[in-house]
């Protein structure tokens, strides 16, 4: 979200634990787009509203793995936040050896990017 669309969105990435290092397969495959994320830090929903970010400011919740989807529902109810549910492929149990493993990671990528795109429309220039 934040390198098709800037700063003008406001966006945070949360799951369902925080204690997963960052996929190193993640990684490669964002790179790939400009998109560095060796540095970045999975935290859980707890977290985030411990650290002030209060779900329910947040005008929409896009879950990608049922068990996030089941958080979220009962995170959000009662709130005026729209949750909406992306079946991305898991690509963690996908393909043998790294080349097949990049291909399940990409697969995963791109379906996201194309859930993005179909709703917020295509990436801003200069982004």
């Amino acid at each position: 979200m934040k390198k098709f669309y800037g700063s003008g969105t406001y966006v945070q990435s949360a799951g369902v634990r925080n204690d997963l290092e960052i996929d190193g397969f993640c990684v490669a495959v964002c790179e790939e787009l400009g998109v560095e994320i060796s540095r970045h830090r999975s935290r859980s929903f707890e977290e985030m509203e411990e650290m002030g970010e209060v779900l329910s400011s947040f005008d929409v919740v896009v879950a990608l793995s049922p068990t996030s989807r089941n958080l979220a529902e009962s995170l959000t109810k009662g709130f005026h936040t729209d949750l909406e549910y992306w079946p991305i492929m898991d690509p963690t149990a996908k393909g043998e050896g790294r080349e097949a493993k990049l291909a399940a990671y990409r697969e995963a990528r791109d379906q996201i990017i194309a859930q993005i795109t179909a709703h917020w429309g295509a990436p801003q220039e200069g982004t």
